[in-house]
C-alpha cells in the first residue's frame, strides 16, 4: 500500500479513535466528579485520548503537508480535535470533498480545485 494511502488510513482511523476516547474520557469524568464513584475511568482514558489527541494533530500536519491542503482545511482539522467528536465531522466533511483522496503531489492542487468547483 502507498505511503500517502496508508497517511490517510491512518488519518481517518485516528479521527474516529480521538473521538472515542473523548467519549471514555467524559464517562470517566462523569463517574469521577458528578457519581463521585472512582477516578479509574480518567485515569484509563485520559492518557489514551492524550496519545491519540497528538497522534490525530500529527498525522492532520503530515496530510496537510502530503496533500498540500489549504491552511483553512488544515486548521479546521486542528480545531476539530479541541471539541468533542469534531474530528468525525471533519473526517467526513474531508471526504467528501476529496481531501482525504489519495493523489499524486503534482496532481493535489489540480484535485483539490476540481472539488471546490
Amino acid at each position: 500500500m502507498p505511503l500517502r494511502t496508508t497517511m490517510i488510513r491512518a488519518f481517518r482511523i485516528l479521527a474516529v479513535a480521538e473521538a472515542c476516547s473523548w467519549a471514555a474520557l467524559l464517562a470517566g469524568m462523569y463517574f469521577k466528579w458528578i457519581a463521585g464513584t472512582t477516578e479509574l475511568g480518567v485515569q484509563v482514558a485520559g492518557p489514551i485520548h492524550g496519545a491519540l489527541f497528538i497522534g490525530y494533530g500529527v498525522a492532520a500536519l503530515m496530510l496537510w503537508r502530503v496533500q498540500r491542503w489549504p491552511f483553512r482545511v488544515a486548521a479546521l482539522a486542528g480545531f476539530s480535535a479541541i471539541f468533542p467528536f469534531a474530528t468525525l465531522l471533519f473526517e467526513r466533511w474531508a471526504g467528501r470533498r476529496r481531501y482525504l483522496t489519495a493523489v499524486e503531489a503534482a496532481d493535489a492542487a489540480t484535485a483539490l480545485e476540481s472539488s471546490r468547483a
